[in-house]
Parts: structure tokens; sequence; C-alpha cells
């Protein structure tokens, strides 16, 4: 379910120089178009990980899935940008359900010590649906957005009646909202959302910035498509290691390793003049991103699992950073560029990238927080 979820969140890159030509759209509105996605994540991953934890992750997924599929066959028939704007941003809302749901069954099924294995496997199978995404969205500019977006719903329908022959592992449990908005608060769980949404914002932007820049180079659907595929692919193999070392050796190392390598990758974009080195660059963040997303998102996890919250509102809370990151990389890296070019958004990210390096050194534990032994 998220493989199949993030392959057509990640379908629309090769699909974006197509719109700008036919629709007329300038970055901006090219960048609000990619965002529109982590906007409907971001504003409903709260009420996703309230939905998990009172309902069940099953039945949460299977709304999600019924959802993706109608929004995604509204998305491959219309040809206006509100509606391809609303159709996207119901999309997010339906990936925020599939996350949420999916992810608390991933967590609650698997033993504790193995958190950073588990949620590294899973989004290294979330990166594989990204190498689908970009040869999707290069297929549908080529033949067209409405059979390969409305192949969506028959797929959601049969996920979801999969989905619903499978077993929870654990009954909903029920939190009050003063218990959860005290978790939500707290200086641990405020840091590590900001772990998982800075390199989110480096996405977000990249998204815009990198198919736009290829497009501009002479570079086809075909370039931008192998060049997220490739990265998608490193990325893939990288996460469940990086989610296995950090069980071992602590979130931080890995974590700061994989963001040094994102803001290195990022100035490099800023300087790119060719074709080659723009996809080098493109490669690179992927890299980074391997190893720095699955500590980040087991640190909050972890820090749920201490503090008593439910996975569920962990689950959502991890949605909302990652959304709130993809949206103001998107939009911001969209409407900067407008203004500026693209050097200017691709160095302020690079800085950021830097300064949450500096903090996490700061605030993450060095080594792997010991597991009491069983019996």
């Amino acid at each position: 379910m998220i493989f199949f979820d993030v392959a057509f969140f990640a379908a629309i890159a090769p699909l974006l120089p197509t719109y700008v030509d036919e629709l007329g759209l300038s970055k901006a509105q090219a960048g609000i178009l990619s965002a529109s996605y982590a906007a409907g994540t971001l504003i409903a991953s709260l009420p996703a990980g309230f939905v998990a934890s009172r309902v069940g992750p099953r039945r949460t997924v299977i709304v999600g899935l019924l959802i993706l599929g109608c929004s995604s066959l509204v998305f491959g028939l219309v040809n206006e940008i509100y509606l391809l704007d609303g159709a996207r941003f119901t999309q997010g809302i339906a990936g925020a359900l599939i996350w949420s749901g999916a992810l608390t069954w991933l967590i609650t099924a698997s033993p504790e010590e193995s958190r950073g294995s588990v949620i590294g496997t899973a989004l290294g199978t979330a990166v594989a649906g990204a190498l689908l995404g970009p040869a999707l969205g290069a297929a549908a500019a080529t033949i067209g957005t409405g059979p390969v977006f409305g192949s969506v719903l028959v797929v959601a329908v049969f996920l979801a009646i999969c989905a619903s022959r499978l077993p929870e592992a654990r009954s909903p449990e029920r939190q009050t909202l003063r218990e959860v908005r005290e978790t939500m608060l707290s200086k641990p769980i405020r840091d590590a959302a900001v772990f998982v949404a800075v390199p989110s914002v480096m996405f977000g932007a990249i998204e815009v910035l990198v198919p736009l820049r290829i497009d501009a180079l002479g570079g086809g659907h075909g370039v931008i498509a192998g060049g997220f595929i490739a990265g998608a692919a490193l990325e893939a193999v990288l996460a469940p290691i990086a989610g296995r070392y950090s069980d071992r050796v602590g979130r931080r190392n890995p974590y700061v390793l994989g963001l040094s390598i994102c803001a290195l990758a990022m100035i490099a974009i800023a300087l790119a003049q060719t074709l080659g080195t723009v996809l080098a660059a493109l490669i690179m963040t992927s890299l980074g991103a391997g190893l720095c997303f699955a500590p980040a998102l087991t640190l909050i996890s972890d820090i749920a699992e201490s503090s008593s919250l439910h996975q569920g509102f962990a689950a959502g809370l991890s949605n909302m950073a990652w959304a709130s990151g993809q949206v103001i990389g998107g939009i911001g890296g969209g409407v900067v560029a407008s203004l500026t070019g693209n050097a200017i958004p691709s160095v302020s990210i690079a800085v950021l990238l830097v300064l949450t390096v500096v903090y996490a050194f700061r605030t993450m534990e060095p080594t792997a927080t010991p597991r009491p032994a069983a019996g």
C-alpha cells in the first residue's frame, strides 16, 4: 500500500514541464501543483493518526486507498490547473490515511529492538514506489494521463480488498486529547519532527527545481524520469541499511552524515551548468536521504513509545513533518526561483541543512539507547 501511494505521488515530476508548457504555468504555479499532494497530507496527518488510533490501521488504510483511487481518476481526466491542484490535494489526504494506517500497522506488529530496521524497510519500499512513479509520469506524458491515472482506481480497490483480509496486530487504543497534546508539544517530539521536516524541505524544492532545470538544459521526460528513478533506487537500497545501522549505533550518526551529503548536493545543484552535473547532484541528494530519513522517522516512534503516545499519532506526526517540509520546499522554492533563479533557493536550503546538522549534534543521543533484557 505504501509502495502504491508513493508511486503516484512521484509521478508528477516528468509531467511538470508538460503542464508548464500546455497550461502556461509559472514556476510558482508549478510548485503549487507539485506541493498540493503534500499540502493535503499536511492537513490530514494528525486527523489520520487520530483515526488510526481509534478505529484501527486496517480501516484507516482501506478508506485512504478508496479516496486515492477516486481522486487519481479525476486527476487523470481534468486539464485545468485548479482542478488538478484540488485532485492532487485530495490524493495527499488519502496518502495521510494510508501512511498513518500502514506505518502504525507495521510498528505495532514488530519488536521494539528492530524498529529502525522495520521503518527503514518500509521507507525503502516506499522509495521503491518512487522508482515506478517517474516512469508512470513519463508514460502519462506520452499516452495520456487518463489511462494511466484512471487505472489507479482499479488497483486501489484490489488493495483495499486484500487489506480487509489481513488481521490487525493490536486493538485500537484510546488516549485523552490532553495526553496527546502534552506529548505532541514536548521538546523531544518537536525536535524529532524538525529532523524529518528539514530534509523534506530539500526534496520539495528538488521536485520543482530539478525537472525544470533539466528541461532548460535540453533534457526531456525520459531524462527527468531516469534521474529520479536512479536516485530512488539508491535510496531504496540504503534506507533499510540505515535503519538497521541506527538500531545498533543510535540515530544520530547516520542522520548527520546523510544531511551533510544533502547539503553538498544542494550546493552542486546551485552551481550546475551542465545536464550531467544536475543529474549527479540529484543522485547525491538521494544518497543523503537514504541515510537520514529512516533514523529521523524512527526517532519519532522511539519518543512516542517512551511517552506512551499511540503509534498512530506518531505516524501522523511523521506525515505532518514530511508534508510541511514538502510544502515549504515546493512552493517556496518555486516562488524564489521565479524571482531570483535556481541558485538562491538551493544555497538557502544547503545552509538550512548545515544548521540542522549542528543542532542534531547538540540534541540527539550519540549512541543507541540500551533496551531492557527480555524477561
